[in-house]
């Protein structure tokens, strides 16, 4: 049972009412299990961007009092992310950006690394946070242990092997597929002893858990973190980069233009102070002011709060997971060790593409969840265990633009605001289909890799119909000819 916090909080989430249209007929209201990909608006968030939009001027060196308003707006919620952090601003640095892969390759592009430098990253990492170090240095991969968790031990030895030429760690807080945590301040002291830095995607890990940029103990210290307001209720295209200043001071901008100098001539440029230098052109005040009220919020909520509300209801979801027939949950498994992980859990259900699940989920019970590789695609592929023969052959095809059988999960991922009850609807429309099967016929579109009920469409074009009446309830009428499962 949600506490009143929660309770309150979900009627705060924008959209919650919604209702969408089924397969088999009516519709029911919509229930968001898709978190991890991006959380919906929270209604605080969403006034304080309106507030701020009443201000809105382009920031910086304007003497309009609009712009000396909305700079103030701007500069608060810069200070807004260190403290969500638990970072001091003296020693830190806030540089706005558009999301986290976006930050996480102006780091890439901007840190000033050796020759031949070497990169440890996990073998869990999102393509965000490995893609980009493969372009600057020669990447290496932690060891994991049984159970999927990185082998501290062994990462360890291999840190101090590579230590003549380490040059960073880049690790995820938390799996976006296992939900998995890894021990960031315990490796971050390990890189530290060899001279190397760390940054830390900690996109998944944000809306779920503090963070503490310092650690507990002299060398856990974080030298820099990457996070999103679209998994932390705050759609509205912000990032932030936060470091230490003298790690960030040793950045070049690889974006130069407005904002990045003091002065310019003919033949001379004066490159500006952080965290111009790393912020070109005109930034998105709006982004980054509600991804301050989001995390503003959070705050206030407490990530104890959060995190026992989470615990519980994946704990809840871990349960019902395990007692379907055919199913298999990958990555950690044990409901009662719910306190050790995200309420992320990626699973396929024996019988059922991956694909097919997600769809029926969606089109016969109103419930949207993700499937695929996750932006995470060796990783995956290693969960899986497909082997190299199979998986060349499904590449030739998915290259070959056929995506049918493009390996991947279900992903299942909870928010503040979800409840007991959601989790249990999703179980019994996972139970309904492993028992009795899609309740509607099925086609493959190969290009898409997507099913789709044959004869039956949501006609979302309705909804942004000429007469901009913007009425989700059009999209509840859809129609088409509708062929039940005998």
């Amino acid at each position: 049972m949600l506490s009143q916090v929660f309770q309150k909080l979900r009627r705060q989430v924008v959209g919650i009412d919604h209702q969408v249209p089924l397969a088999t007929g009516g519709s029911a209201q919509y229930v968001f299990l898709d978190n991890a990909a991006s959380t919906p608006t929270l209604k605080p968030v969403l006034d304080k961007v309106q507030r701020t939009l009443e201000w809105y001027s382009s920031i910086h060196r304007g003497t309009g009092y609009k712009s000396n308003v909305a700079t103030e707006y701007y500069e608060q919620a810069r200070r807004k992310m260190i403290e969500f952090v638990g970072g001091d601003e003296k020693p830190h640095e806030v540089v706005f950006a558009g999301n986290t892969t976006e930050a996480i390759n102006r780091l890439a592009c901007c840190l000033s690394l050796p020759e031949n430098p070497a990169i440890l990253i996990s073998p869990m990492e999102h393509h965000s946070n490995e893609l980009p170090w493969r372009r600057f240095g020669e990447v290496h991969y932690l060891p994991l242990a049984a159970g999927g968790r990185i082998d501290i031990e062994a990462a360890e030895k291999m840190i101090a092997s590579l230590a003549d030429r380490l040059a960073l760690v880049a690790l995820t807080g938390a799996s976006n597929i296992t939900g998995q945590f890894n021990p960031i301040h315990q490796l971050a002291a390990a890189a530290h002893r060899h001279g190397a830095r760390v940054i830390i995607d900690a996109a998944q890990l944000a809306p779920h858990c503090a963070i503490n940029i310092e650690g507990s103990a002299p060398g856990e210290h974080l030298d820099f973190i990457a996070i999103a307001g679209h998994k932390m209720y705050a759609p509205f295209g912000g990032a932030a980069l936060i470091g230490r200043r003298e790690a960030l001071a040793d950045c070049r901008p690889a974006c130069v233009g407005g904002g990045t100098v003091k002065l310019v001539t003919r033949d001379r440029v004066v490159w500006a102070d952080l965290p111009g230098l790393l912020e070109a052109g005109t930034p998105n005040v709006v982004g980054a002011v509600s991804m301050a009220a989001a995390a503003e919020l959070l705050l206030e909520v407490g990530f104890d709060a959060v995190r026992e509300h989470e615990i519980e209801l994946t704990r809840r979801l871990i349960e019902g997971l395990r007692s379907i027939p055919g199913l298999t949950i990958y990555g950690p498994a044990d409901p009662a060790k719910a306190g050790e992980r995200l309420g992320v859990v990626a699973f396929n259900l024996e019988g059922y593409p991956h694909n097919l699940t997600a769809a029926v989920l969606s089109y016969e019970y109103g419930i949207g969840v993700r499937n695929g590789c996750f932006c995470a695609h060796p990783f995956v592929v290693d969960l899986l265990r497909i082997d190299e023969a199979d998986f060349e052959r499904r590449a030739a095809a998915m290259l070959a633009g056929d995506r049918g059988e493009v390996p991947g999960m279900v992903r299942v991922s909870l928010g503040i605001y979800n409840t007991a009850e959601e989790v249990d609807r999703f179980l019994d429309a996972l139970r309904r289909l492993a028992a009795e099967g899609p309740g509607v016929e099925y086609e493959l579109d190969r290009p898409s890799g997507a099913y789709h009920p044959r004869g039956f469409s949501f006609e979302i074009e309705r909804l942004f119909s000429t007469n901009g009446s913007g009425d989700h309830t059009a999209i509840t009428e859809a129609t088409g000819d509708r062929t039940t499962r005998a």
